[in-house]
């Protein structure tokens, strides 16, 4: 009995061993630090526009407006930019009194690539004659959300905002330019995005001090853009705004 319970007491601890240094053997959990450059590269197609007097007096520097398309002119060809907005209106004989930018989204199912927008903006500035202190922004529908963006991640940029019927994230407002006036359009009746999502962000943009504008079209769907880029008065509310700094 004495062997037999010595025995049983040293295949115990045998097991208890190989057990305890199979789990010492297993690899642990880690939590690693690295670091990777990382390149993304966008083509950008673009229409630019540039007013008749643009070559009359060489020293002379323009405002520039850039405009951001919506979903539905995304990828294709560059002609499609010209379904709505200023390009539409250039494409039928209406001038402007300022450059006009009118990249194209290249991905259909893709929100903007505001960094390579950025980028591109950034090249037409050096390469013409462009007031940097006038630079205004507006966008449609999907433009119009890239456009909230662009505002904020660029705030020391744009003299004045313009979005029509676009997405309109909250937690922006507290991001934004304090001094850039903006302006907000949306149809009452748009099904695509309601008009709660511009009424909930100007309500938010008036609480905290923003100088804003909203207009809102009765009985008017998603293609509230029609009437918002009709007309002058737009186009003369953004000349008269002026970066201050």
């Amino acid at each position: 009995m004495i062997f037999g319970d010595i025995m049983n007491r040293i295949l115990v601890l045998l097991t208890c061993f190989f057990i305890f240094q199979g789990c010492a053997s297993q690899s642990s959990s880690q939590l690693i630090d690295a670091e990777l450059n990382t390149v993304v590269e966008e083509k950008l197609n673009y229409y630019l526009y540039f007013p008749k007097d643009y070559e009359d007096d060489k020293d002379a520097k323009f405002p520039l407006l850039l405009f951001l398309h919506g979903g539905g002119e995304s990828g294709g060809t560059i002609t499609e930019v010209k379904k709505n907005g200023p390009p539409k209106l250039i494409a039928s004989g209406k001038e402007f009194p300022f450059l006009i930018l009118a990249p194209q989204n290249p991905n259909k199912n893709k929100w903007w690539n505001t960094r390579a927008v950025n980028q591109l903006l950034d090249s037409i500035i050096t390469d013409n004659r462009v007031d940097t202190k006038r630079i205004y922004l507006t966008g449609l529908s999907r433009g119009g959300g890239a456009a909230w963006e662009m505002a904020v991640h660029y705030p020391e940029k744009f003299a004045a905002l313009a979005v029509v019927c676009g997405m309109t994230p909250v937690p922006y407002a507290s991001w934004l330019d304090k001094n850039m006036p903006i302006w907000v359009f949306h149809g009452e009746e748009d099904q695509s995005i309601p008009i709660s999502e511009s009424e909930t962000m100007v309500a938010r943009l008036e609480e905290m001090g923003y100088h804003v504008k909203f207009t809102r079209y009765p009985k008017v769907g998603h293609d509230s853009w029609v009437k918002a880029y009709a007309g002058n008065t737009l186009y003369d509310w953004f000349m008269e705004q002026e970066r201050k700094d």
